[in-house]
This record gives C-alpha cells, structure tokens and sequence, in this order.
C-alpha cells in the first residue's frame, strides 16, 4: 500500500488549494484523488461555455433533489463538478466573498479564528485583482479577479440606473467595505479563460514531484485503525485500490460528497448507519444535516431594444461572436452570464441585506432540451431580473441510500419550507418589479413575460416562485463547524469531532450560509484550512 503524508479527497474549489499549499514547501507528500476527469476542456475554459456542462456527465454529477413541497413538489437540479477544479470549473463565476456580519456571526458561535478580521488577510493574498490592491483588495496571489464595468452589455446601464431610481446605492465593489447596494460583478477569470481552482492552485501544484493526481478516482470509503483515519480506500476504472496517510485524510468533496463518504465510512447518524448495515466508527447525527442553500429566480422581460438575444441566437451571430472569442478572448462568451446584480433588505427594519439580484441581457423562456440555453436564447429581445435569498431559515438534509458508493445520495432540500422564507421572497419579487416600473426600464419594455402580468396577488405570486424557484447552486452546512460535536461534525481547526487524522474543508464546514455566491469563501476556506494543517505538523 503506498503512503503519502497527505491525502486530499477531492480537487474541487477548496482541495485545489490544500494541495497548492500543502505541498509548497516540499516537506510533504501529496495525494488528490478525483472523481472525476481533466479540467483541460473547451466549454470548461471557456465563460459562457458553462451552458454546455450544466446537463454533461462527463463533468458533472446532475444530482436531483428529492421531490419538493416548497418547489411545487418539483425535484431541482443539482449541478456538481465532477472534474478537477470540482464546481469552480462549471460555475457562473461570480466573485462575492460574503459579508463581514457573516464571518463574525462564524466567530462568536465558538469558532476563534473565522471572523472577517481574521479571514481578511487570506482572501487577499488569494486573489489578484485586476482592480488593484487595496486595504479590501488583494493584487498578486494565484487567483486573478476580473473587472468587468467596461464589458458588459449596454443594457446593463439601464438596469443599474433603474436600481438607483427605486432606491439601492451605486456599489463599485460588493467585496469593498460595504455590501449594499447594486453594481457590475467581478468575476474569477483571466485573458477571458475561466480561473477556476484547478486552473490557479492544482494546476501549479501539480508540476511538483510532491504532488500526484489520480482522476477517475472514487473514493468509497475511509480507512481507519482505531478511531483514527490511517487512510482511503477507492475505485478506479473497476479496481479497487488502498492507499494511506501517514499524517492525514483530508475530505474535500463538497457539501454532498463529503458527509456522504463519512457517512459510508461509518461516521453519521447511528440509525441510518445501523439499517444500512455500515459499521459505525463514530456516531454523530450532524453528518448530513443542517443543509442550507439559496434559492432564486428570474423575472423575465420582451424589450424594446436589442439584447444579446440577437446575437448568440442566429448563426450568424454565434459565429461572429465565437471569432472575436477565439482571436481575441473577448465578448459575450468570456462573461458570465450574470453582468451586474447587488444586495438589498426587503424591510428597512433590517439590520443588513437578505436578498441578491442578478441582471442578465438575455432571456431563456423557451427551453432547449438538453443543456442549459444560455446559448440558444429567445427569437425576440428579452432580458431577466433574478434574485435569491441569503440566509435563508429552511433546512433539509443529505444522506446515503445505501452503503454502495455509486447510489447517488437522497437529497432533500427543504427549500422555501418556512413562513419566513416565503414572505421574504414574496417581498423580493415584488421589490424587481419595482425596479422594472422604474424610467430608465419601463421605457424600454414591451412586456413581462414570466411571470406575466396577470400574475397580481399574493397568492398567484407565491404559487408563481414556488412554481419556478430553484437552486442557485450553493448548498453548504452539511459538516458544519462548531466547537460542540452535538452540534456539529467539524471542531473550529476542521477536524471531525472524535476521529485523529481526518478533517473536512469545504463549504460543508459553513456553520451558516453566507451573503452571495459561494465559491471564493469555499476557496478561502480552503486556504484557511490548510494553514491550520501547517500549524499543527
């Protein structure tokens, strides 16, 4: 069996970075095991090439939920990366690091050491920023963040000044010192390729004689003597193969992979273990629980002006725009779908905002089966307001169906499934229609398609968003953190409670969600994580 100090189960968004930092030095021995294949793919790399792997099994898993009460029983996709960079490689890229209030919410439930202060310094040294350095901004590090203020659709102004007019603030940057307010989104590219983690930590890492990288890897269970993890046991094209860590076995799986690996491992709910028949190494009924996760929407619009409708839907189109990509990595196709967007309260009563939104130049109301139709929009100009919850009150659950590694796990997410989620989300939809009715929208729209006007009280509202609400893809909780293995899976330095040699970093670890979009606090937690490790051997 072949040792190495360090086994990094996972490549995705944090395990990219544990495996750049761990193996820097060269101290240390490195293993990454991945589920999935390479990274090295033209729709991966490309921005808006994400459309095309939002169905694709060859990089992601396309996990579904468990029928959903709160979703009109319907049963939401779950996009997961499943190839190196994990979800960092099929994201929407949007760079939002989180709030302050978050973080220090983190440090007084007991978690020393995860308060913004703290975190401050580690998302600036990841990050370089095209923006410059600043005392909130970081230039330098491996990651670089695009502006994009220059790039966006023209149709992106008028939905700012719209935001202005219905009373949010012009924001330049929601990573500044302050949240609130609307703006355009930086978002984690470079020279108009995607910079997921892969690209800017595993990458580099890899090229050190330290470090190896086994893709098409699943790991099915974790190797333990005693209570502690010496090891990981997986499958690689029908084998099955052992390997061990000499230090330590760090999960980076993600908030569905992770709880279900320790779950099958024997860690996790001693009833569902028993009736499972999996031995149990350490009960503890956190593993799985807690899951938290935004949820969103699109209210969609017919223009009276072009939108990028116009463009990426005719032949024509396509091709201009895949030429001036492939020359000049520039224009639609290396953006994010998602221009601008920005954060608002629902009530002024509240302390800080609970709502985002999202401001596309495009719309998708008619389907293509398949993928995702960001490439095949609308035949008239169309364009969407979206929004989603922050922190939301729902809870749901991830566990295993079965002690069989390749059984997907049950998924219930619970979403909109408390009276105060709906009345919120029910405030937002009303605040982007006053946006819409705002001068510098109104004049330029010809209709509300989705939900349509007709759509009035508050009932056809709330069955409207029950109807066509979903993920907005930023599950985490699931391994929460906490000093109290009662109520959590992780202690504050990401070790699981009661077991020697094992931790998990990933947003699984989040004891709560954060203020946007989730991967850079993912990737922070990732190098956070690492640094803990580093101190301790």
């Amino acid at each position: 069996m072949q040792t190495y100090d360090f086994i990094i189960v996972g490549s995705g968004s944090a395990g990219s970075v544990v495996a750049e930092k761990l193996s820097a030095s060269g101290r240390f021995s490195v293993l990454v095991l991945e589920a999935g294949g390479s990274d090295m793919r033209f729709y991966v790399q490309m921005p808006l090439g994400y459309g095309k792997t939002f169905f694709d099994p060859a990089v992601n898993w396309n996990y579904k939920t468990e029928p959903d009460p709160g979703l009109a029983g319907n049963a939401d996709h779950w996009p997961r990366g499943k190839i190196l960079g994990g979800s960092s490689s099929i994201n929407a890229m949007v760079w939002i690091r989180g709030a302050r209030e978050d973080f220090d919410a983190w440090s007084a439930a007991g978690n020393p050491g995860w308060g913004f202060d703290d975190l401050l310094p580690a998302f600036k040294a990841l990050e370089d920023n095209q923006a410059g350095a600043n005392e909130w901004r970081g230039t330098g590090g491996p990651l670089h963040v695009t502006t994009c203020e220059q790039a966006v659709h023209p149709l992106t102004k008028r939905y700012l000044a719209a935001s202005q007019q219905a009373g949010l603030s012009l924001n330049p940057d929601f990573n500044g010192e302050r949240q609130e307010g609307v703006g355009v989104y930086q978002i984690s590219t470079k020279n108009g390729r995607r910079m997921s983690a892969a690209r800017a930590f595993l990458r580099p890492a890899m090229r050190r004689k330290n470090v190896r990288v086994v893709t098409n890897a699943l790991a099915t269970r974790i190797l333990f003597e005693g209570s502690r993890a010496v090891g990981v046991e997986y499958e690689q094209n029908g084998q099955k193969e052992s390997v061990r860590a000499a230090r330590e076995v760090i999960i980076s799986g993600g908030s569905v992979n992770s709880p279900q690996l320790l779950q099958l491992s024997g860690i996790g709910p001693a009833k569902l273990l028993k009736d499972l028949g999996i031995p149990i190494v350490k009960a503890n009924d956190n593993v799985g629980a807690n899951l938290q996760d935004h949820i969103g929407i699109n209210y969609t619009f017919k223009g009276r002006e072009p939108t990028l409708n116009q463009i990426l839907r005719p032949w024509w189109g396509k091709l201009a725009v895949g030429i001036q990509y492939l020359l000049l990595r520039s224009g639609p196709l290396s953006l994010s779908m998602n221009n601008a967007g920005g954060f608002f309260r629902t009530s002024p009563g509240m302390a800080r905002p609970n709502m985002q939104l999202y401001f596309q130049a495009f719309s998708t109301v008619i389907p293509k089966s398949g993928e995702r139709p960001i490439l095949t929009p609308d035949p008239w100009p169309g364009f969407s307001i979206g929004l989603s919850n922050c922190r939301p009150s729902s809870r749901g659950e991830i566990m295993i169906r079965s002690s069989n590694p390749r059984d997907y796990p049950k998924i219930v997410a619970n979403a909109l499934s408390t009276d105060e989620d709906v009345v919120e989300m029910l405030d937002a939809v009303k605040f982007v229609r006053r946006i819409a009715s705002m001068p510098a929208m109104a004049d330029i729209i010809e209709e509300e398609v989705l939900p349509g006007p007709s759509i009035t009280s508050d009932a056809e509202l709330i069955q409207d968003f029950r109807k066509r609400s979903g993920t907005v893809y930023h599950p985490v909780s699931t391994c929460r953190m906490g000093p109290d293995p009662s109520h959590s899976v992780v202690d504050p330095r990401l070790r699981v409670h009661g077991i020697a040699g094992l931790r998990v970093i990933d947003a699984s670890i989040f004891p709560d969600n954060i203020t946007g979009n989730t991967n850079a606090a993912s990737i922070m937690t990732g190098w956070k994580g690492a640094d803990l490790i580093l101190e301790d051997h």
